[in-house]
């Protein structure tokens, strides 16, 4: 074939341009002057056929792996495949960094913990960390290509929803420091069921004492314990402080109105009030606690750092609409995590309550059995109203609703019930997977 005439670039000559040019983009749209336009192919394109856009946009340089695309210039670079390229890069540029790889990974509190620990970091380093969603074979070599040799230490986010995901995420990003926040019901069609999940987290664990890496150890989940129960290289935390063995101290949490933790660490004590919801909230600000305090950032700092972050993209967070107050934590949506969000709102001192909750997506032949385990852990005298809405919940519920209970096959159709409604000061709970798009019942 004529493609194996030209010659193929070099991962150190690509190397040298990168460093000379270092900002990659995947989406001709965003190209802009001197980046690197790196053409991926996808399910329904390919980023190859977008070279000529990105180069008249500016770009210094294109890498694309389809030579239909390709012409004789010195800004394009003919390659067998970008993607395992990007990837082979982003590997190539970790093993020249010299500076602490801590990477998150774990079924829940993934984002939020990355959001604080790079606060809490910020306080005393330069930190980088994982932009947005960037956690996959795509975004996590993205994410590594933006850490410069000005970062002092690097937080590394790995989403993964299938075997030996983690595995091939860790070969890119070789850690030195690890967190697994939790061992939970998520991803059970991909991963296999729980068993599944915990095999997916042997492979993080394995990696972790291939390497002799940290690990902040949670205590409290007795999967990690059963994972990691002969390995010594570990920094502790737990809500407890199980056997005097962690770093810093939780001596209270306080989860309302916002979640307040009380933390020691030698001799200093504070109390943190964070713009957080939920118990399951209280060991990530522990977490991102010790993170701070192991890497020299004082419990203060780590305080000063915690109070200043107030939760986005609907994770845990709390909107105020005319007389009403939403708890959107409908980023995503797993029994693990939807079970604990519903006990602590169950709780809440709250006259005028609102329970939403929307399907739970990916979780395989468990889907029916887990969603009837929500349904029946809901007290529903804690509530003014129950909504459920997606089919999943309503093929559970066979008619079997209470007074105040309501089933709706979509999100659309809830809101227009909620609209009818005409809700004054209450406090509403939703919580469901991304493809619900709860959100949108907001000022209903």
């Amino acid at each position: 074939m004529e493609s194996q005439s030209i010659s193929m670039e070099s991962l150190e000559s690509i190397y040298q341009k990168y460093l000379q040019y270092p900002n990659i983009v995947t989406d001709s749209r965003l190209a802009v002057p001197d980046c690197i336009y790196w053409g991926i192919k996808g399910e329904r394109f390919d980023g190859s056929s977008f070279c000529k856009d990105a180069l008249d946009k500016g770009a210094r340089y294109c890498v694309i792996d389809n030579f239909d695309y390709y012409h004789d210039s010195e800004q394009i670079i003919l390659i067998e495949n970008s993607l395992k390229t990007l990837q082979d890069l982003a590997q190539h540029h970790r093993s020249l960094l010299t500076i602490p790889v801590l990477a998150i990974t774990g079924s829940n509190g993934k984002t939020t913990t990355k959001e604080l620990t790079q606060l809490v970091l910020s306080q005393g380093l330069n930190t980088f960390s994982t932009p947005g969603n960037l956690n996959n074979h795509i975004g996590l070599p993205l994410s590594l290509l933006k850490v410069s040799t000005n970062h002092q230490i690097a937080i590394l986010e790995l989403g993964a929803n299938h075997q030996q995901e983690h595995q091939f995420l860790l070969e890119i990003c070789q850690p030195s420091h690890y967190v697994i926040t939790n061992i939970g019901l998520d991803h059970l069609e991909g991963f296999g069921g729980f068993e599944g999940v915990i095999k997916a987290t042997k492979e993080v664990t394995d990696d972790l004492i291939h390497r002799n890496g940290i690990l902040f150890n949670n205590l409290d989940d007795q999967e990690i314990q059963n994972l990691v129960k002969k390995y010594s290289n570990t920094v502790n935390y737990s809500l407890e402080g199980a056997n005097g063995t962690d770093l810093i101290e939780c001596m209270d949490v306080n989860l309302y109105p916002f979640l307040t933790v009380k933390l020691k660490f030698q001799a200093e004590e504070v109390e943190i009030y964070s713009h957080l919801f939920g118990q399951f909230n209280a060991i990530n600000i522990i977490l991102a606690s010790t993170i701070g305090v192991y890497f020299g950032i004082s419990l203060s700092e780590c305080k000063r750092a915690i109070e200043y972050y107030i939760p986005t993209n609907n994770r845990s967070q709390r909107i105020k609409i005319d007389t009403n107050e939403y708890i959107l934590d409908a980023y995503n949506a797993n029994p693990s995590s939807m079970s604990l969000g519903i006990v602590d709102f169950q709780n809440y001192p709250h006259p005028n309550k609102f329970l939403i909750l929307g399907d739970m997506f990916e979780l395989g032949k468990a889907s029916e059995n887990e969603h009837k385990k929500i349904i029946e852990l809901i007290d529903t005298n804690q509530y003014n109203m129950v909504i459920f809405v997606g089919q999943i919940f309503k093929n559970c519920l066979n008619s079997g609703l209470l007074a105040n209970q309501f089933v709706f096959d979509s999100t659309l159709d809830s809101k227009e019930f909620l609209k009818e409604q005409n809700i004054k000061n209450g406090l509403f709970y939703l919580k469901g997977s991304r493809g619900m798009k709860l959100e949108t019942l907001l000022n209903t």
